[in-house]
C-alpha cells in the first residue's frame, strides 16, 4: 500500500531550537488505503492541526516520509517543487466552515478550482454538475451560497474538495456545526465518494455522533499516533 492512498512514516515536526524547541509531532505513522475513510482523534495540543498542515503541504515537517497518491512528496525534505500545484491537484480540503465564495453561485464555486488548474470551462462545470447529482444538490446549482442551508453548503464544500479528483481528502471537523442527521449524512457521502473515486480520506473530529462509523481510528497524543479498530457501525 506504500504507493497508494496516504502513507506516512516517522513524521516529525519541531518548532524552534535549543531549550525553547517544541516537538509538535514526534513519531507519526499512518496508512489510509484508496477508498477508505479513517478518523483522527486527539485532545487540543496533541498535534492534529500540525499533522493536517504537514499533510496538506502548508508547513514543512522536520523529518519523516509522506506518500500521497503514489507520489513521494516528502522524504526528509520536499520532493515536489510546486507545493501550490500539489495542493491543488492531489489534495482536497473540507473544513468545519464551508468557506464558499459569497458572490459566486454554487456551480462557479466548485468549477473555479479545476479552471485554475487549466481544465476547460465546460469540463469544469460538467464535473461540478456530476458531483451535485451524487451529492443530491443538483437543484441548487444556480443558487448563491446565502440561499443554501448549512447541510447544503457543506455538500457543496465536499463537491469542491472532490472536483479535481484528488487521491487524498483532508476533512477538518466537517460535521461540527451539524445536527446528528446532517452529520451522519455528510459522513455517508464521504464514504460513498471515497469508494467511487478511490480517494483516501482522513477526518479530524471530536464529534461523538460520527466516531462510531469509522472502521479504523488513529489517536494522536503528544505528537505520537496510535491505531485502533473502530466500530464501523452502519449508518442509521
Amino acid at each position: 500500500m506504500a504507493g497508494k492512498g496516504i502513507h506516512i512514516e516517522g513524521l516529525k515536526k519541531r518548532y524552534g531550537s535549543g531549550d525553547t524547541a517544541v516537538d509538535a509531532l514526534k513519531n507519526v505513522n499512518m496508512q489510509v488505503a484508496p477508498g477508505e475513510v479513517v478518523g483522527l482523534i486527539g485532545p487540543s495540543g496533541s498535534g492534529k492541526s500540525t499533522l493536517l498542515k504537514a499533510l496538506g503541504a502548508v508547513i514543512e515537517p522536520t523529518a519523516g516520509r509522506m506518500i500521497l497518491g503514489g507520489e513521494v512528496i516528502y522524504d526528509n525534505g520536499w520532493m515536489v517543487k510546486d507545493l501550490r500545484a500539489l495542493r491543488r491537484d492531489k489534495i482536497g480540503f473540507v473544513f468545519q466552515a464551508p468557506y464558499l465564495i459569497p458572490f459566486l453561485n454554487v456551480t462557479d464555486n466548485v468549477a473555479l478550482l479545476p479552471m485554475l488548474a487549466g481544465i476547460p470551462n465546460a469540463e469544469a462545470r460538467s464535473r461540478a454538475v456530476e458531483l451535485f447529482k451524487a451529492l443530491d444538490v443538483e437543484h441548487r446549482a444556480k443558487a448563491m451560497p446565502s440561499q443554501l442551508s448549512g447541510g447544503e453548503q457543506q455538500r457543496v464544500a465536499i463537491a469542491r474538495g472532490l472536483v479535481n479528483h484528488p487521491p487524498v481528502i483532508l476533512a477538518d471537523e466537517p460535521t461540527a456545526p451539524l445536527d446528528s442527521v446532517r452529520a451522519l449524512a455528510v459522513i455517508r457521502i464521504l464514504n460513498d465518494m471515497a469508494r467511487k473515486l478511490e480517494t483516501a480520506i482522513i477526518v479530524v473530529t471530536h464529534d461523538e455522533k460520527i466516531i462510531p462509523t469509522f472502521k479504523r481510528i488513529y489517536h494522536i497524543r503528544d505528537g505520537v499516533t496510535y491505531e485502533e479498530a473502530g466500530e464501523g457501525r452502519e449508518f442509521e
